[in-house]
C-alpha cells in the first residue's frame, strides 16, 4: 500500500470539490500534480497522429489506393484487439467508396500474423495493396513475397519488434526504435483509430464518436494499460455505448445488462468476439460488428454465443488435463516459468488455459499444443517478468513468435519444446535470480464501520478499470468468520464476518465448500472490492472477496519462504542457513501433523495450517517440506481440488521414522 498524506488529499478533495474518500484514493495513487488530475478527471485529447513513424507514408498509400479504385486488404488477427482494428478499417474504407475486403487468418491451420499462402490467396483476388491491423511487426519473409508479387503493404501494429523491421511501403507501430510518438502502449485498434484521425485531417471528434466503441472493446480486450491515450479511447467509447452504440455490439450485451463499464465489456462482450476466432470463424465477429441490421445482428450474436458456451467447455476440459500434469510432475510444478504441453490441445484456448495456470502458481506459463510436426504455444506472465524478452531468448528454436511483456506466442518444431522449457527456464534463472512475485496491490485499508454504497460510487471518476487502472481494492484486516453459506447450486459462497460489532456479507466467487480452508471463529484479513447495486428498489453495497489470509501473516515473508522451497524441489544447492530455515524439528512435525488430524475432510490451503500453527509467515517453506516429508513416509496423503489441498492421514503399524524422508535427507546434507 502506497502512504497517504492525509493533508494532501484534503487540499485535493476541497479544491476539486470531490468526496474525501475520492481525494485519499488519488492521492494514495499518486495523482499530485493539476496535470495529472484534470488529465485523469477530464480526459485527455489523442497526440498528433503524425507524430507516429511513417503515418504520413501510411496515409498517402491509402489516399491514393482510394482515389485509384485499387483492390485493398485488411488483414487483420483473429483476437478481440485484431476484429474490432478489422472492422473498424474496413469500414471506413468502405464508406469512403474503397473497393476493399478483409482477411482473417484462421487460428488453426494459419496461425497468428501474415503467411505465405494468405498473400499469395490476396493477390489471385487481384489486390494491390495490404493493410495490416495488430500484426505485421515480424512478417518479413511475407513481406518481401507481397513485394515481389508487385503489392505494397501497410503495416499498422503494436507489438514489439525485431531487430530488423518488414521492408514494407510503411511500419506504423510505436515500438519501432525510431518512433518518438509520446504515447506507445496503444492497441492494435488503438493504432487504428489513430490512422483513421489522420485519413480524416486530425478529426479526432468525429472518428472516435464513429469508431470509438471499437477502439474502446479492442483496448479493453488487449488488456493494454487504461491510461495516457488509451483512456481517452475507452472514455470515449464508452460514451457512445451509452448511447446505444452499434446493432452487434447491443445483440451481445443482450436487453438486460445494466450500465455498460470497462469491467462489464470485459466479462461479456469481448469474450464472446474472441470466441469467434479460437472457435474458427473469426470472420463473423467482423460481420457482426459491421452490421448495420438488427435482426440480422440478433442471429449472428446467437451463433457467436453458441462458439462463447463451446469454448467454456473446451478450456475447462484442457485446463484440468494441463493441471493434473503439473500437479504430476515436480518439474514443471517447481519451474520459474511454467512450460506444460499437450497433445492436440485446441490452439484457440491454450492462451486462456496459460492464464488459468499463471493465476493458479502465480509464475510466468507457457501452454503448447502439438500435433505431429508442429507444437504452436501461448503464453503469460506477472508483472515484471517480460515473456516477449524471455521468448526472443530462445529465437534459436522458434519457427514464429511475437508478443509483448505479459503475453506472447511461439511456434516451434515439436522436438524443441523440451529444449524451449529448458532454455526459456536457464534465461529466467540468470535474468531473475529472485523471480518476481504475482502480487495482488491493496489501495488502502478500511474499517468495517464506514462501509456504505456512497463509498464505490464515490470512486466512479476513476473508471474506467482496467490494466494500469485497476478498480480499488482495499484491506479488512482482523474480522472474524461468523457463517459460511453455500450459493449458486455450491458453487460460491456468501460468508458472514465482524468486527467492533459490526456485521459483513462477503461474496466468494468460485469456492466450493470442499475447498474454503478456514471455519467459523478464525479471525481474518481479507482484501476486497466494493460495488453498489441496486435489489429490490433498494440501493446496496456488495463486497467481493478477491484474497483471503490468517489475520496477520506476513506475506512478503511467506514468498521469500516459498522460493527457498521452489529452490530445494528444483533440487538446486541450498546454503547452510537456507537449509536450516526449511528443515522442521520434531515438535514442529508433531504439531503438524495433530492439526492434520483435527481438519481431516475439510480443505485445506497452506496459508490456513500456517495460521492456525500461529506462524507469521516464515514458515511457509517449512511447512511445504514438512507436508512433503510427511507424504513421502506415508504418513499423509495430499490431493488437489481447485485451489484447495484435501489432506488425509494414512493407517500406519508401528513407529515411522520420518527423517528417512528423502526430503529431509536432502536437507540436512545442506544444512551440514
Amino acid at each position: 500500500m502506497a502512504a497517504l498524506d492525509k493533508a494532501r488529499a484534503a487540499r485535493l478533495s476541497e479544491e476539486y470539490g470531490l468526496p474525501a474518500f475520492l481525494g485519499m484514493l488519488l492521492d494514495i495513487r499518486g495523482f499530485h500534480t493539476k496535470e495529472d488530475l484534470e488529465s485523469l478527471l477530464q480526459g485527455g485529447a489523442l497526440a498528433d497522429p503524425y507524430r507516429m513513424k511513417d503515418m504520413d507514408k501510411a496515409v498517402e498509400r491509402i489516399r491514393r489506393a482510394i482515389e485509384d479504385f485499387e483492390k485493398i486488404a485488411v488483414y487483420g488477427d483473429y483476437d478481440a484487439d485484431g476484429v474490432t482494428a478489422t472492422s473498424m478499417l474496413f469500414s471506413y474504407l468502405q464508406a469512403m467508396g474503397a473497393d476493399v475486403l478483409y482477411y482473417i487468418p484462421q487460428r488453426e491451420g494459419e496461425g497468428y500474423g501474415m503467411n505465405r499462402g494468405a498473400v499469395e490467396t490476396l493477390h489471385q483476388r487481384g489486390v494491390s495493396l495490404i493493410v495490416t491491423v495488430d500484426n505485421g511487426i515480424s512478417s518479413i519473409e511475407e513481406v518481401e513475397l507481397a513485394r515481389e508479387l508487385g503489392m505494397d503493404v501497410v503495416i499498422t501494429d503494436h507489438h514489439r519488434p525485431h531487430d530488423r523491421l518488414p521492408a514494407a511501403f510503411a511500419v506504423v507501430d510505436a515500438h519501432r526504435p525510431d518512433d518518438h510518438s509520446p504515447f506507445r502502449e496503444l492497441s492494435g485498434a488503438g493504432v487504428v483509430l489513430k490512422l483513421l484521425v489522420a485519413l480524416e485531417d486530425g478529426d479526432a471528434g468525429q472518428v472516435a464518436s464513429e469508431y470509438g466503441d471499437l477502439a474502446a472493446l479492442g483496448t479493453i480486450g488487449d488488456v493494454v494499460p487504461i491510461c495516457g491515450e488509451n483512456r481517452t479511447i475507452v472514455q470515449a467509447g464508452l460514451r457512445v455505448l451509452e448511447k446505444g452504440g452499434r446493432p452487434g455490439i447491443a445483440a451481445l450485451l443482450g436487453e438486460s445488462h445494466g450500465a455498460v463499464t470497462a469491467t462489464s465489456l470485459a466479462f461479456s462482450v469481448i469474450p464472446c468476439i474472441n470466441a469467434t476466432g479460437r472457435m474458427g470463424a473469426p470472420e463473423r465477429a467482423v460481420e457482426l460488428l459491421t452490421c448495420e441490421e438488427e435482426d440480422a445482428a440478433r442471429r449472428i450474436a446467437e451463433e457467436i454465443l453458441d462458439d462463447n458456451r463451446r469454448r467454456r467447455e473446451i478450456e475447462s476440459g484442457i485446463s484440468a488435463q494441463a493441471m493434473a500434469a503439473i500437479e504430476a510432475d515436480p518439474q514443471l510444478r517447481y519451474a520459474r516459468v511454467v512450460v506444460v504441453s499437450g497433445q492436440g490441445w485446441h490452439h484457440g484456448v491454450v492462451g486462456i488455459v496459460a492464464a488459468r495456470v499463471t493465476e493458479r502458481y502465480g509464475k510466468p506459463c507457457f501452454v503448447i499444443s502439438q500435433d505431429q510436426n508442429e507444437a504452436r504455444g501461448s503464453g503469460r506472465s506477472v508483472e515484471g517478468f517480460s515473456l516477449f524478452e524471455a521468448v526472443s531468448h530462445c529465437a534459436d528454436l522458434l519457427t514464429r513468435f511475437g508478443g509483448h511483456p505479459m503475453a506472447a506466442g511461439a511456434t516451434m518444431p515439436v522436438e524443441n519444446v523440451d529444449a524451449f522449457r529448458e532454455k526459456i527456464n536457464e534465461y529466467a534463472r540468470i535474468k531473475h535470480p529472485a523471480m518476481p512475485a504475482q502480487f495482488l496491490r491493496l489501495d488502502c485499508k478500511l474499517r468495517p464501520a464506514v462501509l456504505s454504497p456512497e463509498l464505490p460510487k464515490a470512486l466512479s471518476p476513476l473508471e474506467p478499470f482496467g490494466s494500469g487502472s485497476p478498480q480499488p481494492v482495499f484491506g479488512l484486516y482482523g474480522v472474524e468468520l461468523r457463517e459460511i453459506v453455500p450459493v449458486g447450486g455450491g458453487q460460491h459462497l456468501r460468508l458472514t464476518l465482524s468486527r467492533d460489532g459490526v456485521s459483513l456479507r462477503c461474496m466468494r466467487f468460485r469456492v466450493k465448500p470442499e475447498e474454503f480452508p478456514y471455519s467459523p471463529g478464525e479471525k481474518l484479513d481479507l482484501a476486497v472490492t466494493l460495488e453498489a447495486r441496486v435489489f429490490r428498489g433498494e440501493e446496496q453495497l456488495s463486497i467481493l472477496i478477491k484474497d483471503i489470509k490468517p489475520m496477520g501473516l506476513d506475506t512478503g515473508a511467506c514468498i521469500e519462504s516459498y522460493r527457498l522451497y521452489e529452490k530445494l524441489r528444483r533440487g538446486e544447492p541450498l546454503s547452510q542457513g537456507e537449509a536450516s530455515a526449511l528443515t522442521p524439528d520434531r515438535p514442529w512435525l508433531a504439531a503438524l501433523y495433530r492439526l492434520l488430524g483435527a481438519r481431516q475432510g475439510r480443505g485445506a490451503s497452506p496459508l490456513a495450517l500456517l495460521g492456525a500453527l500461529g506462524d507469521e509467515g516464515p514458515g511457509l517453506g517449512r511447512l511445504l517440506a514438512s507436508l512433503d516429508m510427511l507424504e513421502e513416509r506415508g504418513l499423509i496423503t495430499c490431493g488437489r481440488s481447485g485451489e484447495a489441498m484435501h489432506i488425509a492421514l494414512m493407517p500406519t503399524q508401528g513407529k515411522v521414522d520420518i527423517f528417512a524422508s528423502p526430503v529431509y535427507r536432502q536437507l540436512a546434507g545442506a544444512a551440514t
